[in-house]
């Protein structure tokens, strides 16, 4: 079983201009960009904070999705035709027009089906690590979730504590 590693500390804060200087405190005590999270209540745009702007790459699930059914569609059409083959006037037994409707739905199906899957895979859900959260993120305060302390916790501390903080939580090894 793999150990992971939970070491992570939440800063509680009141208002933006307060997370935004956190930020900018923990990336001038050597805090990756990767190594913090802003958590609020309510959307904000991204880089509103100051935070680096994430990667993400949903636009490829649908195109995955949709290759895959086309691939699944003409496999059907293709192995039932040729499975049972039933010569109809003279006709070839692979005719492309009826075969246009079942590659059309599997298509879009394996677009649509890939398209949410996409979406929560690229959502990070459901979130398994054991980060630690607090319900005041829920009333309308801001979080700044550092991670990957590693012997850094104090340092960390002390930037969100500098930056505003009204509280800091979180959860670091025993021992």
């Amino acid at each position: 079983m793999a150990v992971v590693n939970t070491e992570a500390l939440l800063g509680i804060f009141e208002t933006p201009e307060q997370v935004a200087g956190a930020l900018d405190r923990l990336r001038a005590d050597g805090f990756l960009a990767t190594d913090m999270t802003v958590l609020t209540d309510a959307p904000y745009p991204e880089g509103a904070f100051g935070e680096a702007s994430e990667r993400h790459r949903l636009y490829v699930w649908p195109f995955v999705g949709a290759a895959c059914g086309l691939a699944v569609g003409l496999l059907l059409t293709i192995g039932t035709q040729i499975s049972y083959p039933l010569v109809t006037g003279g006709k070839p037994i692979l005719a492309i027009p009826p075969m246009i409707n079942v590659l059309y739905e599997g298509t879009l199906l394996g677009a649509l089906i890939m398209t949410v899957i996409g979406i929560i895979f690229e959502s990070r859900l459901p979130d398994l690590s054991a980060a630690p959260y607090d319900p005041r993120i829920s009333q309308g305060y801001f979080g700044v979730l550092v991670f990957r302390l590693a012997g850094r916790a104090d340092m960390a501390q002390r930037a969100l504590r500098r930056a505003g903080a009204i509280d800091v939580v979180g959860t670091l090894p025993s021992g």
